[in-house]
């Protein structure tokens, strides 16, 4: 009786989310170039961001290097104007470890991330392991603005939304801990990053953007190279920035595609960094 009542809850609960999505519907997707269903609307988008934003500021520290923080938010702010969600205002701040033995770990990744709404931060990390040029900072930026303009992120987190629905009803049913637990586990390869279909589209609205905002989008194949050099160096950290993306061809490729180019044989076999070719 008491199984029957609980579910007859969970079952009423999941009825309640059924509703509120039924709210949803399809929208023309600039990026894309299709209908796609979205329940998040600018609103609530920019609502959500502000939040998560919140969250970031209180884990990691704002960079209190005035240079740094007036560099990316200059590139940054150059390539906003030309991205297709101009509705947006979009905020770029350089982000540091908030304690002392986080440091070494979090003050080296070079890395990027890119919240609902508009806001993009970089480690510091990014500029002091990767020292990247203006073509390659504005190459990193449009990429993490790409995945804003193409609302990645709200299209993941309505993933979840279908995941925890689930989860509430799986954990009602009796002896069930294996769906559980499988589910936790396709919850956090959700969390864990960008699909490889996303990263690539990034790439692709990227180059376009930092080419329209007047900088070299080879950028994104030369900091690419800096990346691989940083990591041949140490082990590669759970979250980081090559963990998340695809095979470098891969996305050299599309880089190319987007300006008219073909890929070459030393493209699909290596890249060639600064130091290789110090070397050579």
């Amino acid at each position: 009786m008491y199984f029957k009542s609980k579910l007859s809850w969970v079952l009423r609960l999941g009825s309640c989310i059924l509703l509120i999505l039924t709210g949803c519907a399809t929208e023309y997707n600039v990026a894309t170039k299709s209908e796609e269903w979205i329940y998040y609307d600018t609103n609530k988008e920019i609502r959500l961001g502000q939040s998560v934003a919140r969250q970031i500021e209180k884990t990691y520290k704002i960079s209190a290097n005035s240079a740094l923080q007036e560099r990316i938010k200059t590139i940054g702010k150059k390539v906003a104007s030309v991205s297709d969600r101009k509705e947006l205002l979009y905020y770029f701040n350089v982000i540091e470890a908030r304690e002392e033995k986080d440091k070494k770990d979090i003050d080296e990744e070079a890395n990027a991330m890119a919240l609902p709404g508009g806001y993009i931060y970089c480690f510091k990390g990014l500029f002091t392991a990767a020292n990247p040029t203006d073509d390659e900072l504005a190459c990193v930026l449009a990429h993490e603005l790409g995945h804003i303009v193409a609302k990645h992120s709200l299209k993941k987190l309505q993933g979840s939304m279908g995941y925890m629905l689930v989860r509430i009803i799986a954990s009602q049913i009796p002896d069930a801990p294996g769906l559980t637990q499988g589910l936790d586990a396709a919850f956090f390869e959700l969390i864990m990053g960008y699909s490889r279909e996303d990263e690539l589209s990034a790439d692709r609205l990227g180059t376009r953007y930092a080419k329209l905002a007047g900088y070299d989008p080879r950028g994104m194949i030369t900091f690419l190279g800096k990346l691989q050099a940083i990591n041949r160096k140490k082990p590669i950290r759970p979250f980081s920035y090559a963990k998340t993306h695809p095979y470098a061809p891969d996305r050299i490729r599309v880089v190319k595609e987007e300006l008219g180019e073909g890929m070459s044989f030393k493209d699909y076999i290596n890249i060639e960094t600064p130091e290789h070719e110090k070397r050579y």
